[in-house]
């Protein structure tokens, strides 16, 4: 028996605004409205508009609440205060990406956001740990999942657009920060946060309010170019910034360190699920590494394509496609630590022919958002 697909709150809305549906992660998902070019430069010139509600949230409380986030993720959670976003991963014992999260600072507790094909498994993997710990009694374990609804506008016109809706100022909000606020006198969590390297904001409110919502923004974003934006250009937005996808470029078999994300790991913090395989690997360094790179030649980067140097095999891309801002092929993917450095020539095996690429310095577009 197939399983039938999931639909967000904003699925009527999607397809008549005549976007086309595809599957994604068990999701019934726009991929695009208009275009893809013309999405990505909304976002880029403009603002665009995400459907996120697919995504998984879950709310950790009780009095060793804190204990038990530092236990599972990578980043350190104790240096938040109340109101604080950070990016942070659940690894397992032997490094590799369980999973790559945000994680909220409330004021009783934390506020998780996960990745929609991974919420089941996220889950469990909490409930788990949590039964094995010594914290069983003192963390209480909430899904949320289907309480929350999730809107993102992103670009450089987003706060204006967004001002519209709010009755006061947003210019407080600091980036990777969040606030509880009404939007077009709907109560929600406002996080200025996002995917694409551009300002911008995602909004929490309920399910039930979604689609009056999205409706809201259209209408208040028409006259700044505002767009609904779909899975495709938010793939381009992100790789043009080098942001990691679960699934392509990050995963179980990677580790934040082969990835380039270290930095949201703190080895020094304490113990954490990942901490001793981690450590051991920075100490021995990494034997391979997640790369940018721009095609020399014709032929677009796909994901499993081999990476070449000489006719000899030294990785594969895990992203690619043409960058629209930049007119150019781009890609990510693994390969040897030897031939990370920018400026290295590589060659990308494109059916059955190497095609000449080389390794750049990433991001590949200049963030615009103010820190």
């Amino acid at each position: 028996m197939v399983e039938s697909l999931k639909r967000t709150p904003l699925y009527d809305v999607h397809v008549a605004a005549g976007a086309r549906v595809i599957d994604f992660g068990g999701w019934e998902m726009p991929v695009q409205y208009t275009g893809i070019l013309e999405e990505h430069r909304a976002v880029r010139q403009a603002a665009g508009l995400f459907d996120l509600c697919h995504m998984g949230e879950f709310r950790v409380t009780g009095p060793q609440a804190l204990d038990f986030v530092q236990m599972m993720t990578t980043n350190d959670a104790g240096a938040l205060e109340a109101g604080q976003v950070q990016y942070s991963m659940f690894c397992g014992p032997d490094g590799g990406i369980v999973d790559d999260i945000l994680v909220y600072r409330e004021k009783d507790g934390f506020f998780l956001v996960v990745n929609a094909s991974n919420t089941a498994k996220d889950f469990q993997w909490l409930e788990e740990h949590l039964a094995k710990s010594s914290m069983a009694g003192g963390v209480k374990l909430a899904n949320l999942s289907d309480d929350y609804a999730l809107i993102a506008i992103q670009g450089p016109r987003a706060a204006e657009i967004l001002q519209k809706l709010t009755p006061t100022g947003l210019s407080a909000l600091g980036y990777y920060h969040f606030t509880e606020e009404k939007v077009h006198n709907i109560p929600a969590i406002i996080a200025r946060t996002g995917y694409t390297g551009e300002d911008g904001f995602e909004i929490y409110i309920t399910p039930a309010q979604a689609a009056a919502l999205w409706h809201r923004f259209m209408e208040a974003g028409q006259p700044y170019g505002l767009l609904p934006i779909g899975l495709g250009a938010r793939d381009t937005l992100r790789l043009e910034m080098k942001y990691t996808l679960y699934g392509n470029d990050i995963g179980e078999d990677t580790t934040p360190l082969e990835a380039g994300i270290g930095w949201a790991v703190k080895l020094d913090k304490g113990d954490f699920i990942g901490r001793d395989a981690l450590l051991k690997q920075k100490a021995e360094g990494v034997k391979r590494k997640l790369v940018g790179f721009k095609m020399t030649e014709r032929g677009i980067p796909r994901s499993h394509y081999p990476i070449q140097v000489n006719g000899r095999t030294i990785g594969h891309v895990t992203s690619g496609s043409m960058s629209p801002t930049l007119g150019e092929n781009i890609g990510l993917g693994y390969v040897e630590a030897g031939y990370a450095p920018v400026g290295t020539r590589i060659a990308v095996e494109i059916r059955g022919k190497g095609a000449g690429a080389q390794v750049v310095r990433t991001p590949f577009v200049e963030s615009h958002i103010k820190k």
